[in-house]
């Protein structure tokens, strides 16, 4: 049987040296791309629960796209081409997925989402609420003119990862159901 990701990650994690765990945690703690994680997350945590928070922050396929990243920058190469090596499809369509199978409903539907988005004003106060962005952007999107502009502004930055669709997808449920169920009953 294959292992999940979660479980590839963890023992990823378990591997790593007592310093280049810390350094994987400094990594996690100093990236900028949302969504960010919280120093409560990592900070004298095992690595048990630094693999939960990976998950429940980027899901699993974001939590092995960001493993992979973190090794990679602090020079643990070869234990980043093991856990590649374990999950080779997955780690593909993160990176190519517009080849995915299963892409996602925000992705799928990016340019009717784009045209029909009717009030963003929730939206962008929701996702600001939920650290999806922070006040920075949220005041550079309110500032630009038509919804379009701004739902485009959404795609090219924070909808990028994984949590952030899933987040924005939640939004849209509460704040587009009619949009959201029409576009769903297309698939």
């Amino acid at each position: 049987m294959a292992k999940t990701i979660k479980s590839a990650v963890s023992d990823t994690l378990d591997d790593l040296t007592k310093v280049d765990f810390e350094k994987f945690c400094h990594q996690l703690l100093d990236r900028r791309e949302p969504p960010r994680v919280r120093r409560n997350r990592v900070e004298e945590k095992s690595r048990l629960q630094v693999t939960d928070a990976l998950v429940s922050i980027f899901t699993e396929e974001g939590a092995l796209r960001v493993t992979l990243e973190i090794l990679k920058q602090i020079g643990c190469s070869e234990e980043a081409k093991e856990l590649d090596d374990k999950q080779p499809l997955t780690f593909f369509f993160n990176f190519f997925p517009f080849l995915s199978p299963d892409k996602h409903f925000v992705d799928k539907h990016r340019v009717e989402l784009t045209k029909r988005v009717s009030n963003i004003a929730p939206i962008l106060d929701e996702l600001l609420d939920n650290e999806v962005i922070d006040q920075e952007t949220y005041t550079r999107i309110r500032a630009l003119s038509t919804t379009q502009d701004k739902m485009r502004e959404l795609y090219i930055g924070p909808l990028q990862a994984a949590a952030c669709k899933k987040i924005f997808y939640d939004i849209l449920l509460k704040n587009e159901k009619f949009l959201v169920k029409e576009l769903s009953e297309k698939d």
